[in-house]
């Protein structure tokens, strides 16, 4: 990455900059004490990068570079600290309780749905014959 002035920016340099950025207080704020009791946020922090170089093989100048970093910051809760106490509040994912409960309603929809065809299946099965005593 160029400055304006022609010099290289330091990678590194860039990356502190992106992963000083993601912190609890970003997703949560910062730790609030009021009239004796502290609410301490707590986060999910997740990241990763890579990158690689190329050269061209056939000895034209041709070469080719490349990087990419992904990060990813969720509530998680927050500590709520008393005077004699600490409770957990933990941060609810709306979005995974809706997917959880349509998995379960799924679930139980295919399952009613084989039962169903399995009690289907047995009343149109005609009865087994008896067997005729002959000597």
């Amino acid at each position: 990455m160029g400055k304006p002035d022609g010099t290289q920016t330091d990678v590194l340099e860039v990356l502190r900059g992106v992963v000083d950025g993601v912190k609890a207080g970003t997703v949560f704020g910062a730790p609030v004490r009021h009239k004796g009791i502290t609410v301490l946020p707590v986060a999910r922090i997740r990241g990763g990068g890579g990158g690689g170089r190329g050269d061209n093989s056939n000895g034209r100048a041709a070469d080719g570079s490349g990087g990419g970093l992904g990060l990813s910051a969720r509530p998680v809760g927050v500590y709520v600290i008393g005077d004699d106490t600490v409770t957990w509040s933990p941060a609810v994912d709306v979005t995974k309780v809706i997917l959880g409960g349509q998995l379960v309603g799924i679930v139980a929809l295919l399952t009613l749905r084989t039962l169903f065809k399995m009690i289907r299946d047995r009343r149109q099965q005609p009865p087994p014959e008896e067997p005729t005593m002959t000597e």
